[in-house]
């Protein structure tokens, strides 16, 4: 006997749904008579409370036993016609019997989704019982299992020999989720269908179909031959944007940052990452893309529908870290000043050790996705050995931020003053000024930009100038950086690791804001921040021109009731050194535990962590992912 499970999920609906509606058709006329015939005279009175529980009892028509493996049972229980009608109070004897000569035809669809085609079905009516008692008995068999699969295409991915339509081909065979050997049910059949169809629909194909799909399963040998054939449509490109619901700002700024070319090819992919571009840039409060791929494949129309963020925007905030104490910081923001082609941001924040104001300006992006903008920053930073360090900072450049790299070059004037009541000379305290020309370049290819567990960053920062006190000296100053995330069988590893240089004349009075210190929340935990650095001769920590830090971290999600949680458990290793000279540089440990909360904005993180130079315990508390 062979069955054919046919591939639209609807026939699989109505071949469940037809058992039910015929049962209730047969005793369509039994009840209707049941309705017209007249109901005998009741001259007794109503039943007292005591008897209720037992006038319940035999006012149900049959109870209902169902003996079978606890996956069936369960399925049969919640589906079974004879389950809704067992409650009718005034069923007779015939309606019953025609409810269980329906029951074996629905009993063995439903166990056939399972995989069950050829199960031993016995049904009986106890009569004996008060109530009848209806028994189903199952015996299910050896479940079907896939013999062999065979994936078809039409449309334009069946002969294209781009690499991505090869590649999507090959991906669907491949990871096909239900190959030969796997147990066959329907659910797993459809999962496996819509799972090839995903593939086409989310790349360059969105007009993708399933074209025929077809399950041959031959019950006696318990044996389910897959077919089926993905229709993928025509190639979709995108045609020119069209914005709707552009006021304040011009519909260029929508269609700049969306960064959806005409002429590219449909990914989903890059639909999704667009409206997260837009609601992401500060102009918008919500934004959706459509694309009607139907109208003309060659050319979609893509409709950017956004609803516009206030002009002007105040943002309030008050916070504490373990590296600067407490903080106030007020911000403020200007969608369309100078210009409406413009955004200006000003950013003031109130601390004891490192207040900071800053005036930022920033063009829409261009055709190219480069930006103009400008900086102006004064700072002052108090460090713990008593170095105070007055900056002004200004900048002016060009930046440009793509999917996963960022870019940026720049021309930075750096003035630092730094006081000292110890009698350092200026070049040890990182007393002067300085002209740079800057390049700096950002890779990010992690899973989650919040919450990574696996991929890889890496970050260059290229300066060159001279430095304006004391004698011009050219100089240079290089940092490279980078992390990787390892996931292992039940936990993962990250790996950090950053070196700095600036090469210059020893009597060359670069700015502090140019060297290195290092220490604190988010670099060599166990250490205050900026504690790490050169020593000098009269005891004070200064920066010093070069850096290196590593640390590799290991976390493990805590788990309850044997699942995952939100909380992680971390420990870690971190090492840094500061010195002039690289022969001088001599790594101070830390070494530390702590917990991860994995919030929506990124992970909070709280670490005790033991400064083995410091010669103590320090508490770190740390907010999202820094890279």
């Amino acid at each position: 006997m062979q069955y054919r499970v046919p591939g639209p999920s609807a026939s699989a609906a109505l071949r469940l749904l037809a058992a039910p509606l015929l049962a209730a058709l047969l005793l369509m006329p039994l009840r209707l008579a049941a309705q017209a015939a007249p109901a005998p005279a009741d001259p007794a009175a109503a039943p007292s409370a005591a008897n209720a529980v037992e006038d319940e009892r035999e006012a149900k028509a049959f109870d209902l036993e169902v003996r079978a493996p606890d996956e069936l049972k369960e399925l049969l229980e919640k589906h079974l016609s004879l389950q809704r009608f067992r409650d009718v109070p005034d069923l007779e004897d015939a309606e019953i019997e025609r409810l269980v000569a329906v029951a074996e035809t629905e009993v063995r669809q439903l166990v056939a989704t399972q995989g069950y085609f050829a199960p031993v079905v016995e049904i009986r009516i106890e009569r004996e019982r008060q109530p009848t008692r209806v028994v189903v008995v199952v015996q299910p068999r050896e479940a079907a299992q896939v013999e062999a699969v065979e994936i078809g295409f039409e449309g334009a991915v069946a002969q294209s020999s781009d690499p991505t339509a090869v590649a999507q081909r090959e991906t669907i065979r491949d990871e096909w989720a239900l190959p030969p050997g796997e147990r066959f049910t329907q659910e797993a059949w459809s999962e496996a269908k819509e799972q090839a169809l995903q593939v086409l629909l989310a790349k360059r194909y969105p007009l993708a179909k399933i074209s025929y799909s077809l399950a041959a399963v031959n019950a006696g040998a318990s044996r389910a031959r897959l077919g089926l054939r993905l229709d993928s449509g025509p190639l979709v490109r995108l045609g020119e944007p069209v914005v709707i619901g552009a006021e304040r700002y011009p519909k260029v700024i929508a269609e700049r940052i969306a960064r959806l070319a005409v002429g590219s090819v449909y990914d989903r992919q890059d639909i999704f990452d667009a409206q997260l571009r837009l609601t992401g840039s500060g102009y918008y409060d919500t934004a959706f893309i459509f694309v009607d791929s139907a109208q003309n494949p060659e050319a979609a129309p893509v409709q950017i529908n956004v609803r516009e963020a206030d002009q002007h925007k105040w943002v309030l905030g008050v916070g504490l870290t373990t590296d600067l104490g407490p903080h106030a910081s007020v911000e403020y923001r200007n969608n369309a000043w100078p210009t409406s082609y413009w955004l200006t941001k000003a950013r003031l924040q109130i601390e004891k050790k490192a207040p900071v104001a800053e005036v930022e300006l920033l063009s829409i992006p261009g055709e190219d996705g480069w930006r103009w903008g400008g900086l102006a920053r004064a700072s002052r930073l108090l460090d713990d050995d008593g170095l105070e360090t007055r900056a002004l900072r200004l900048r002016g450049g060009r930046s440009r931020l793509s999917d996963n790299i960022e870019r940026e070059m720049y021309l930075q004037l750096d003035r630092a003053s730094v006081r000292d009541t110890t009698g350092l000379p200026s070049v040890e305290r990182g007393d002067g000024s300085a002209i740079t020309a800057n390049y700096n370049v950002t890779w990010r290819y992690f899973d989650s930009p919040t919450l990574p567990t696996r991929g890889w960053g890496v970050g260059v920062e290229l300066g060159a100038g001279y430095t304006l006190t004391g004698e011009r000296s050219p100089f240079q100053r290089t940092v490279l950086r980078g992390a990787r995330y390892v996931p292992l069988e039940s936990s993962r590893l990250l790996l950090r690791a950053e070196t700095g240089a600036v090469f210059a004349a020893d009597e060359a009075e670069i700015p502090s804001t140019s060297l290195f210190r290092t220490g604190g929340d988010t670099t060599v935990r166990g250490y205050g921040y900026r504690e790490i650095g050169v020593t000098r001769a009269n005891g004070v920590d200064a920066p010093g021109r070069y850096l290196v830090v590593g640390s590799i971290e290991w976390m493990r999600p805590i788990r309850r009731n044997d699942q995952p949680t939100n909380l992680e458990h971390t420990l870690f290793i971190d090492a840094g050194a500061v010195a002039d000279e690289p022969g001088q540089l001599d790594p101070k440990l830390g070494i530390g535990t702590g917990v991860r909360y994995l919030s929506p904005i990124g992970a909070l993180q709280a670490s005790i962590a033991y400064g083995v130079d410091a010669r103590r315990l320090r508490l770190h508390l740390s907010v999202g992912v820094v890279f």
